[in-house]
């Protein structure tokens, strides 16, 4: 270990062998703060610290798997597993199956995404006759989550009269009934949903002391990933956890702290000093994935916010080429300007597309950038979109896996009961529906005891229930005999989901079959990679995966476009931000009070650290909305940045298509030269740079 405290920086290392008491690494953006978790774990590792008894909490998947690989490459015997290591949600989720008996849920409890928590409320708001334009099912899921991540249950909302004023005044007066509806139901399902998963686990905690100290006793030492994103619960759990040995460290950048949607509190990482008054603390300022323009330029950006800690982010590195601001006609004229821009890079600079990176503020942006890139042939994925989780024939399987391990799942057993079709129809669903709920039962339950219950189904349904009941139990039957891979295999072909993909030979139909295979051949890994290899293991494991944790090898090489909040944690050598216009970027939401209008230019400090070599700015004086053309104003962050590190151009709609032949001209002249370099890919020499596809 040794050897590797030699790689660190003098405030890296200090921070490494801080031991006992609490800590705060703030981090600059690039400054190695993965490092620094990875070796302060390893550290405590080799001074006797039982991994049983530290726990390491990270907000994604990848950020915890990567510090696994790097101890085990470091550190013998993959040690890195009996560590309390991952994402929030899924320590958590393992709390909550030991001690789920203590909250009235079987240890098998599902956990709800937040597709089958709308769908559940849009099952509710059905059933109860209302509006679906005033209670719109996605605005009512996410007040859902606000007030849970408020502690505002649906037995407390009553309390709270300023909320109950505000339902009746966006005449909403039966939000309550479904909130109460939606709370039961995932109780009746034996379900939480992600939000759960954070409130129960502090209401363990908080009810039942022999828990608390249990936890406080096993968990000696603390380490929080990204601390300026945490929300209210999560901070009062990590306060509770903490409270016995107070050996907690956090790390984060107050800087990037850009996610208040989600609940995030800022005031967390600001206060921590109010917390633990005795704490220690380092600064991270050393920057070494950016050119000195680029840190320089971010650094002017962020000192006009005044609710920040102190710090001067600086690098050894190259001081690297100036940020290019162009000024476009419009966004498709943006749109061009990108594309073209990327096509010269890769022929200058023999790029990769996985090199580049398009930022926006809002999806809806990325129409103009698509169509280009598409006439440029340029290859690109949307970051962010329909998770390989998400698909319909994935979510259709693992409905019948959710349920093998959990029955009691209503949104699994709606999803497959008659999927591949067997004469269950939605009439019969309805029923089985409204007769649960006036039994205060699961529909499972139900249909698992279709003869002891007085209901009105007809004899050819009823068989019809019993047969998928039959199914069902086959597959439970199996659950502890069987690993994942034989399981799903088995629920494939006998549920008939195999066959109705095989028969559809159109493109999508072969896509969709396709996809299941490549779901097999995911559990088939996890089954030879994992000590418990059982379905409900893997159903925990995938249940709180993210769209980045499925990325395919050919979707590597392309070029990225999302937008900046989904840019947190990435980097990449050229960055294209786009849409810095008034009311776009900042957006229109933020010009109601400073603190909106400081995470905006959070927002944007984020963005710009994104970029490596080098970094691309530009805005339209026009932009489609609304069916009609508007006119733009340049963002007002654009005027904080230190001109001395811009160039500034401009690309007027008449002159855009000689501006990007005479970029094209000149690439294809560069290349026709005698004195052209040995050691060009040869793949290069062939290109057709000449023709205009723009």
């Amino acid at each position: 270990m040794q050897n590797q405290l030699e790689k660190l920086n003098s405030e890296q290392r200090k921070a490494v062998e801080h031991i006992d008491g609490p800590l705060m690494v703030i981090a600059g953006a690039g400054s190695g703060k993965t490092r620094v978790l990875t070796y302060r774990i390893i550290h405590l590792l080799e001074n006797k610290i039982s991994p049983f008894n530290i726990l390491a909490l990270t907000f994604t998947n990848k950020a915890s798997k990567e510090m696994r690989n790097r101890i085990d490459s470091i550190v013998s015997n993959n040690i890195s597993r009996d560590l309390w290591m991952g994402t929030f949600h899924s320590v958590f989720s393992r709390i909550l199956r030991i001690e789920a008996q203590r909250l009235n849920y079987p240890t098998n409890f599902t956990i709800y995404d937040s597709d089958d928590a709308k769908s559940l409320i849009r099952s509710i708001i059905k059933e109860l006759n209302l509006d679906k334009d005033i209670y719109k099912f996605s605005m009512i899921a996410n007040r859902i989550s606000a007030l849970k991540n408020n502690f505002i249950t649906h037995d407390k909302y009553n309390n709270h009269n300023e909320l109950v004023q505000t339902d009746k005044i966006a005449k909403r007066p039966d939000f309550h009934r479904i909130y109460t509806l939606y709370t039961k139901r995932c109780l009746q399902a034996s379900a939480m949903d992600f939000d759960d998963l954070l409130l129960n686990t502090y209401k363990l905690l908080d009810n039942y002391p022999d828990i608390l100290l249990k936890y406080q006793s096993k968990f000696r030492y603390i380490l929080i990933d990204e601390y300026q994103d945490t929300n209210h619960v999560q901070y009062l759990i990590i306060k509770k956890l903490a409270a016995l040995n107070e050996n907690i460290c956090v790390v984060g950048d107050d800087a990037q702290s850009i996610y208040s949607f989600r609940g995030a509190k800022i005031q967390n990482i600001l206060n921590f000093k109010a917390d633990y008054p005795d704490f220690k603390s380092y600064k991270l300022e050393q920057n070494y994935r950016s050119t000195t323009t680029i840190v320089e330029t971010a650094n002017s950006l962020i000192q006009h916010n005044e609710n920040q800690i102190p710090k001067e982010v600086w690098t050894d590195n190259e001081e690297g080429e100036k940020i290019i601001i162009c000024k476009c006609g419009s966004d498709n004229d943006e749109g061009r300007l990108v594309a073209n821009t990327i096509f010269e890079i890769k022929m200058q600079e023999y790029a990769q597309p996985k090199d580049f990176a398009i930022l926006y503020r809002t999806n809806a942006q990325s129409r103009a950038l698509e169509e280009s890139l598409r006439k440029q042939n340029i290859p690109y994925k949307i970051y962010g979109g329909l998770s390989f989780y998400q698909r319909k024939e994935i979510k259709d399987i693992l409905a019948y896996c959710r349920l093998t391990v959990n029955p009691n799942d209503e949104e699994a057993l709606k999803r497959v009961i008659n999927y591949p079709g067997r004469g269950i129809g939605n009439t019969t669903l309805q029923k089985l529906v409204v007769y649960a709920n006036n039994k205060n039962t699961s529909i499972w339950n139900i249909i698992n005891n279709l003869k002891n219950f007085d209901h009105n189904i007809n004899k050819g349904t009823a068989q019809k229930l019993e047969q998928f009941a039959l199914l069902i139990q086959n597959y439970q039957a199996q659950l502890e005999t069987k690993d994942a891979y034989f399981l799903v295999e088995h629920i494939a072909k006998s549920s008939g989901i195999f066959n109705d993909l095989y028969n559809d030979k159109s493109p999508e139909g072969v896509s969709r079959f396709e996809n299941i295979q490549e779901l097999l051949n995911g559990i088939k890994d996890f089954c030879e990679n994992t000590e418990k290899n059982s379905l409900t293991e893997y159903m925990t494991d995938v249940a709180l995966l993210t769209n980045q944790d499925n990325e395919k090898e050919e979707d590597l090489n392309k070029v990225t476009l999302m937008t900046v909040h989904a840019a947190k944690g990435l980097e990449f050598p050229y960055v294209f931000i786009v849409g810095l216009e008034q009311n776009l970027f900042p957006s229109m939401m933020s010009g109601d009070s400073q603190e909106n209008l400081e995470e905006e230019r959070r927002l944007f400090y984020v963005a710009i650290t994104r970029a490596e070599k080098r970094l691309f700015l530009s805005f339209a004086t026009n932009r489609f909305k609304w069916g009609q053309f508007i006119d733009c104003e340049p963002s007002r962050f654009l005027s904080e940045l230190d001109s001395k590190y811009l160039e500034k151009t401009e690309i007027h709609a008449k002159k855009k298509e000689k501006f990007f032949k005479q970029k094209k001209q000149g690439i294809k002249n560069r290349f026709e030269k005698k004195n052209l370099k040995p050691n060009i890919p040869s793949n290069l020499k062939k290109v057709n740079t000449s023709s205009d596809r723009s």
